[in-house]
This record gives C-alpha cells, structure tokens and sequence, in this order.
C-alpha cells in the first residue's frame, strides 16, 4: 500500500502546486514519470506476491528514474534522443503492463 499511498499523495501535491518544469528538464521529465510508474507498479506487485522490501523499492524507483533519463540525455547528445525515447517508452511500457496483469490476477483472480 506505501507506494500506491505515494503515488496518489505526489499527485495531489502536483496538483494544487501546479509546478512549473525548466524547459531544459521537459524531455526527461515524462520519461522519468514513466519509469517511476514502472517502479510503483513494481512495489504493488511485490508488496501482493508478499515479497516486498522497501529498500529494494526505493532503489529500484531511483535507479529506475536516473537511468531511464539518463538514456534519454545520451540520445539527445548523441543525435538520437527520440529513438532512444521510444525505445525506454516500450521496454518500460511492457513492464508496467506486465506488473498490471499480475496486479489483476492476484485481486480478481482471473
């Protein structure tokens, strides 16, 4: 329940903050949020499986994030960035359905 409770309190908080993203961030910012997704996708599955470890989540949501938006950095300097962009999109995209799926089988068993 933490990083579902997390996500729906940073939410909020973006919410009626309403921050204002540097253009210089705005390439990275939704590939970030996608690969935070994949990692709270993740800890739900995790946390559902039993097998949880809020050390293993936090890294995992961190190192998720950095990684995913440094690939994204190196395309824009190597001259690929939107390649590069889709392909974390996809690898990323299938995760998070992935972790769905598994959400819904362990709540509807079906």
């Amino acid at each position: 329940m933490i990083p579902a409770i997390g996500l729906l309190v940073g939410l909020v908080i973006g919410l009626v903050l309403q921050p204002n993203v540097p253009l210089w961030m705005q390439p990275y910012l939704p590939i970030a949020v996608i690969a935070a997704l994949d990692a709270v996708f993740g800890g739900i599955r995790a946390v559902l499986d039993g097998i949880f470890d809020d050390k293993v989540f936090v890294v995992s949501f961190v190192s998720n994030t950095l990684v995913a938006a440094f690939i994204v950095f190196l395309g824009d300097q190597l001259g690929v960035g939107a390649q590069l962009s889709t392909g974390v999109v996809v690898v990323l995209g299938v995760r998070i359905f992935s972790n769905v799926a598994s959400i819904r089988r362990h709540l509807f068993k079906a």
